[in-house]
């Protein structure tokens, strides 16, 4: 019992900090800016169910596409782990990370008017990161059911984030942009010793074939 809930524990910290949703709330105000409060609930509640959907889907089948691929299981550790790292000094640095968007796919969508799907699902919240996490952490379970922490922690993330987005206007007020900044730092910290990990188990497997 207790390796899965140590299992769920780095698990909750990994997808939690790299989907980041603190991190999403200006750029949801943004993209929402002149909705209704009814609408912008109903654009984060579907964008948090597509978002931990796709996390689902991929860490679910994430082994059939390292077979499709022919990639292997380290070499992809190490590859996720590269870029968790780039995210995390993104966020040490408190600036928004390419790798989950562009300034003018930010652009974009604040001129759409349905945003739910994109860009705020994919890829602000189910970015690359954190796909790659989602299919690294499913594969370090020694068996099937060490899957389950993992599909734990997506839901409660989305869960956590979609209570998040709906009282965004609070979080801007209460953390204004200097606890944002800060807060991004300190998740930042622990995702780039996550993604040290992950390139460290990855490059130990490697070298062990």
């Amino acid at each position: 019992m207790g390796a899965y809930f140590t299992h769920f524990l780095v698990s909750l910290s990994a997808v939690f900090f790299v989907v980041d949703p603190v991190g999403v709330v200006p750029i949801f105000l943004a993209i929402t800016a002149g909705d209704s409060e009814m609408k912008m609930r109903r654009t984060a509640l579907r964008a948090c169910i597509v978002a931990g959907g796709l996390l689902c889907f991929f860490a679910v089948f994430g082994g059939v596409i390292f077979q499709v691929f022919g990639v292997s299981l380290a070499a992809f550790r190490v590859a996720g782990g590269i870029l968790l790292l780039i995210t995390a000094l993104d966020m040490l640095r408190a600036r928004p990370s390419e790798t989950r968007t562009t300034p003018s796919e930010e652009q974009e969508g604040v001129a759409k008017e349905d945003v739910a799907l994109v860009p705020l699902a994919m890829p602000l919240l189910a970015g690359p990161g954190a796909i790659a996490s989602a299919m690294v952490l499913m594969s370090k379970g020694e068996s099937p059911a060490m899957g389950l922490p993992v599909l734990a922690a997506i839901v409660l993330t989305f869960v956590a984030s979609y209570f998040i987005l709906r009282a965004s206007h609070l979080v801007q007020r209460v953390l204004k942009q200097s606890g944002v900044a800060i807060l991004e730092r300190v998740m930042g910290l622990i995702l780039a010793a996550i993604a040290v990990q992950f390139m460290a188990d990855g490059a130990k497997d490697l070298l062990a074939r």
